[in-house]
């Protein structure tokens, strides 16, 4: 999968900073966002693009973590939206950074924004996986799209999926494990859904993470993630319903320096010695050896064999094999027994 620049692929890791509204609707207070996330070493930076009336009904309560708000859930989100020329300055603004610019529409002329904005992707939020209307919509783009899965059943990310087929069977898409619960605790994070995501699912899985561990990304690199998602906020002391669930900059670059880590660290499911092993694997391993010097011709003898290091005769396991069998050639005390110097085949 590709997103601008950037190959999702193993042994590496895609890194979104997610800021949402934790800009508070100030452009001055995004944009500091963006230059934490870039200094944080975050491949992008994602934001929220809506209209709060088309996104909530009148008198719809707020969340139960959104404790400093006062009034309806739209009387508290339409104090965070951004216009349509924040948005272009904050997409100008990341490319002068060098960090990829993303949001997450919730209507359909949202989407019809960030597509004239020229978006490497378009994030979806969990609680669109079951409207196919905007999923559709978003895939007939072409663009790559990321989805976050929280709140969700196996079968209704498969039925997304099969929705977003359905309208565009050639748009690359991930879908991202999430619980949607902030903060998460580790106990509902469930990291091995990440594995039946990527089995139920085509392209690559990630992670939407709303734990306060900074290490929570790297497990789940460890357990399949190929994208991660954090929230991120300049001070968690901040008003604002997400900045007490978010990391701020420092955590956030740790966290990140985690996930990558074991990005390289995940390998494959290869078992099999590393180049790196080479030189451990002759000298702390043992082989045959010959305990006092064996002439041409001699009989091997139990008693003149030894399971000495380094490694560069026949292995322990020949034992058997190679006593009663006569030397081929001379062999020094000391030195290993190779295939070379016993006579007949070794079974």
């Amino acid at each position: 999968m590709q997103i601008g620049e950037h190959t999702i692929e193993e042994g590496s890791v895609f890194c979104i900073a997610e800021a949402g509204i934790n800009h508070n609707g100030d452009l001055t207070v995004a944009k500091d966002l963006v230059d934490a996330a870039a200094a944080a070493g975050a491949d992008a930076i994602k934001f929220q693009t809506y209209a709060s009336q088309r996104l909530i009904a009148e008198d719809t309560p707020t969340a139960a973590y959104q404790t400093d708000s006062v009034g309806s859930q739209r009387e508290l989100i339409e104090r965070f939206e951004l216009d349509d020329a924040a948005h272009l300055e904050l997409r100008d603004y990341c490319d002068d950074v060098g960090i990829t610019f993303l949001s997450t529409p919730f209507d359909a002329e949202s989407v019809d924004l960030l597509d004239e904005l020229g978006l490497d992707a378009i994030k979806v939020g969990s609680g669109d996986v079951t409207n196919h209307r905007l999923l559709s919509q978003i895939a007939r783009l072409g663009r790559p799209m990321i989805v976050s899965t929280g709140m969700s059943t196996k079968s209704e990310v498969s039925a997304a999926a099969a929705a977003i087929a359905e309208t565009n069977p050639d748009v690359d898409v991930s879908f991202l494990h999430c619980v949607s619960s902030y903060p998460t605790r580790m106990a509902d994070v469930n990291l091995q859904a990440i594995r039946t995501l990527d089995e139920a699912v085509p392209g690559p899985v990630g992670f939407s993470d709303h734990t306060l561990a900074v290490e929570t990304p790297g497990l789940a690199v460890a357990s399949g993630a190929r994208i991660i998602e954090k929230h991120l906020t300049l001070d968690r002391s901040m008003s604002g319903p997400d900045h007490e669930t978010s990391l701020e900059p420092d955590e956030l670059s740790r966290a990140i320096e985690i996930a990558r880590n074991a990005a390289v660290a995940r390998g494959t499911p290869s078992k099999e010695p590393v180049p790196a092993e080479a030189d451990s694997r002759r000298l702390a391993r043992r082989s045959l050896h010959a305990v006092d010097r064996i002439t041409e011709g001699e009989r091997i003898t139990e008693a003149n064999v030894a399971i000495l290091r380094p490694a560069t005769g026949l292995p322990p396991s020949a034992f058997e094999t190679v006593v009663g069998k006569r030397a081929a050639v001379d062999i020094d005390s000391q030195s290993p027994i190779t295939e070379a110097a016993v006579e007949g085949e070794l079974e």
